[in-house]
This record gives C-alpha cells, structure tokens and sequence, in this order.
C-alpha cells in the first residue's frame, strides 16, 4: 500500500491510495442491495405499533361490529360482525370454536343468559338467534321488528330475551317456548338506550335513558325526581353503571369520558381522549373502566382519581365494543379492523 507524496505527509486522516498488487479480492455488488437514502433505520414513522393483545381472534372476513364474555365460563366468548357471522370461540383455545350462520345482514348484538347456557344474536335484518353456547347449534329464530336490532338482553331469570329495534320497538320473547310474549312502542327516536332494575340502585335509581341531542342521560327515581346530566358536547356513544358504586359512565364523539356521582346528580371526572370515545366497560366491581376509541386504542381510567392508568395497543381502527370475562382477568374488544383481542387485566381487579 503505498501513499501520495504530499505537503500532508504524517498527519492523520490523510488520504490513501491503492495499487492493483495491494489487492486482495474482487466481490460483486448490485446496487438493488444498497439502502435506500430515505430508510433511515431510527425514524419514528418506521417504528411498528406494539400488540399487547394475549389472543387474537381472526375469524371473521369483515368488520367485527359486537363482542360478548360468557357469565359463567371465563375462557368464552361470542363476536359478531359485518360479514353476516357470528362466533363462539374460547380464549386461548385456537383449536375451539363454533361459526354461527343463519342471518343474511350484520350481526349487530350479543347477549348470553344469566346462567351462560343460551346465546342470542341480533342482526341488522331484524332477526334474533338463539344458539346454545356449548355445542353452538342453534335453538330458534325470533321474529318480530321490522328493522334492524340495536340491542339485546335476558331477563335475569329465566330464559326471556328482550331486544330493542331500530323502528323504536321493544320486544320480548320466552325462548324455550320460541314465543313471542310482548311488545313495547311509543319510544321516540332519540331513545337510545335504557338501563332499569341494576342491582346496586334498587333503592333510588329506576331508570336512565340517553337522548341524541346530546343531554347525556335523564334518570328517574322512586322519589319521583327527574334529573338529566348535561355536559357532553358531541354524540353520546355509550354508558355505563358501576356494580359496586353509585356512578355512571357516559362517552361520546367529543372525545370525553364523563363519570357522574348519581346520589349528588353532579359530575366526578372528566376524562379527554385524543378522538371520539366509541364504548366502554367496567372492570368487573373495580373502580377502573375501559374505554374504546376512533384511534384503536384502548384506555383504562381510575374513576376516584380520573387518571388514565393504562393504554392498550394492539387494534389498528375503530374499537367498537368491550366486554370483560367472567373471572375478571381478560377484557375482550371487537374492532373495525377485522379482530377481536384479548388483554389481561388482572391488575384492576
């Protein structure tokens, strides 16, 4: 190796020449295997976005639109969603599984019977399936509303199915008996949902309704005293009430998670999200409840203190509903993005 006689001579980092005897080998290249000068290995936009799902449950072919835990086996769980399905799967089980065929639109809602034996599925064609949830074959076909169904419920005695449709009817059938028993009209269409007979508020709160105008609930008590909560600025998307305090949780297109004290009819937190908030659960009789947003994440927010304790990632869309499992240690979502995930969240127990 030899060296260019210069004024530089001696000094570090001059420059070095090779002659053709001070070479060793000759290896070929193809420019295809150069990085490109726009991978830059450390940018943030190449980062992949972390899954802290423990399962995650691929069989539907579309959006999953609804997502149900079983009362009594804390491994199962029912999914519902664009592709006119329904399923029955079991935490941890990718060998276990039942596909639920039968109705010719979206399957919209879910519900197992208090005593975990019976599944009911509503779909966007007015129909409710009743499927038993050990073998998934199903037991009968409901008829009634003449449009989509929006919800349903069991009695929680008994095998009563009750389901609210998209013509602001209310139905009730027996499902043993596959008869129809009652129906409820004269709910306006700004009725969205209604939640009656919690154990917890027996003894003052008989009933809570949610209007579209954005007035987030009006709830009625045996003392006759009306009161409506108003704070929500945006579509109210979803409510719920905590087993084990007197506290409701409302969540809307404004980005916010508002719990209500219900004995003082005043708000206890205000909790922001970075888009709209889609649905929600509590964590079994905790104080903690998880949120589902437009940006796919997943929120758990201490309802003392109104801090967000937890985020899960793992969806890539929309999260459009939650349910936890019997035991408390999963919470189960369904998403846009063709999935349903499982998280552990035994630490809110």
């Amino acid at each position: 190796m030899n060296s260019r006689d210069n004024d530089d001579d001696g000094e570090e980092g001059g420059e070095v020449f090779l002659d053709e005897d001070d070479i060793l080998e000759e290896i070929p290249f193809d420019e295809e295997d150069l990085p490109d000068v726009d991978d830059d290995i450390g940018s943030d936009g190449d980062a992949e976005e972390p899954d802290d799902s423990v399962h995650v449950f691929t069989g539907h072919t579309d959006e999953v639109y609804a997502v149900m835990c079983s009362p009594t086996d804390p491994a199962m769980v029912a999914t519902g969603g664009r592709d006119d399905k329904g399923f029955l799967w079991k935490i941890g089980r990718a060998d276990w599984g039942s596909e639920l065929q039968g109705h010719t639109d979206s399957v919209s809602a879910l519900a197992f019977s208090a005593d975990g034996q019976l599944l009911s599925s509503g779909g966007l064609d007015g129909l409710i399936q009743v499927w038993d949830a050990t073998s998934g074959n199903r037991r009968c076909v409901l008829e009634g509303p003449g449009k989509g169904i929006e919800w349903v419920r069991w009695h929680p005695r008994g095998h009563l199915v009750l389901a609210g449709s998209e013509d602001s009817t209310l139905w009730m059938w027996n499902a043993d008996k596959n008869s129809y028993l009652n129906v409820f009209s004269g709910h306006g269409d700004t009725n969205l949902h209604v939640v009656a007979g919690h154990p917890y508020h027996t003894e003052g709160l008989t009933c809570l309704a949610i209007t579209a105008d954005s007035a987030v609930a009006i709830t009625g008590s045996k003392d006759g005293v009306i009161n409506s909560l108003m704070s929500h600025t945006d579509s109210v998307e979803c409510i719920g009430l905590s087993s084990s305090h007197p506290w409701l949780a409302t969540a809307g297109m404004d980005q916010k998670l508002l719990i209500w004290d219900l004995q003082r009819s005043s708000q206890r937190c205000s909790c922001d999200h970075e888009e709209g908030v889609t649905c929600l659960s509590w964590l079994g009789a905790s104080h903690f409840v998880a949120t589902g947003s437009v940006d796919g994440k997943i929120r758990v927010w201490d309802g003392l203190s109104g801090n967000c304790v937890k985020i899960f990632h793992g969806h890539t869309d929309v999260i459009q509903s939650l349910s936890v499992s019997a035991d408390g240690e999963h919470l189960v979502s369904a998403s846009l993005d063709r999935t349903a995930r499982v998280f552990e969240i035994s630490e809110f127990r």
